[in-house]
C-alpha cells in the first residue's frame, strides 16, 4: 500500500513539473548578517499554479577562520513563492518556508582537537525579484529573514535559467 501510495504521488508530482512553464534554476552569491560572511547558494523553481512555485535551496557560506578555530555553516531552505507581479519583463515575489541550518567548528589549540555540531530548523519570511532578459536567463535577488537559533537576515543575488 506505501509502495502504491508512494509511486502514485511521484506521478502526480511529475504531471504537474512538465506541465509547468515557468520554471528555473539558478545560482548565486549570498551574505548572512549574522554569520557576516558571504556564500555561494543554488536554487530551482517549480511552479505548481500560474503564481506560486516550491522553491529549493542551498547555501554554503565560507568557511570563517580564526587563528584556533574554523567554523562552517550551509543551509537548505523549501520555499514556497508567491508572485503577486509575473508578466513577461519581471517578477516579484513573497515568500515563506522552512530552513534547516547546520553549523560545525573546529578547534586546534597546543596539539589537542575538537570538534562541535549543530544543527536547527527554522523558518523563512521574504520576498524576491527577477528581471527576464530574455525566455533564457533571468538576473534574481532574493532577501529573507530566518526565524529560529541561527536568525539571521541572508540576501542572495544570481543568474536563474528558465526551461
Amino acid at each position: 500500500m506505501k509502495k502504491t501510495l508512494m509511486t502514485a504521488l511521484v506521478i502526480c508530482m511529475g504531471c504537474i513539473m512538465t506541465q509547468a512553464q515557468k520554471n528555473n534554476v539558478g545560482a548565486g552569491i549570498a551574505y548572512g548578517s549574522e554569520v557576516e560572511n558571504m556564500g555561494l547558494g543554488v536554487n530551482a523553481e517549480f511552479s505548481i499554479l500560474p503564481n506560486l512555485t516550491i522553491s529549493p535551496s542551498f547555501i554554503y557560506f565560507f568557511p570563517e577562520k580564526n587563528p584556533y578555530v574554523t567554523l562552517n555553516l550551509w543551509e537548505i531552505n523549501g520555499n514556497v513563492n508567491y508572485y503577486f507581479l509575473n508578466n513577461d519583463k519581471m517578477g516579484v515575489y513573497g515568500l515563506g518556508g522552512l530552513n534547516y541550518t547546520h553549523a560545525s567548528a573546529k578547534s586546534d589549540f597546543l596539539g589537542y582537537s575538537n570538534t562541535a555540531k549543530s544543527g536547527e530548523v527554522g523558518l523563512n519570511l521574504g520576498g524576491g525579484f527577477k528581471y527576464h532578459l530574455n525566455e533564457s536567463w533571468s538576473p534574481a535577488a532574493e532577501l529573507k529573514y530566518v526565524i529560529g537559533d541561527y536568525d539571521q537576515l541572508v540576501m542572495m543575488v544570481g543568474m536563474k535559467y528558465n526551461f
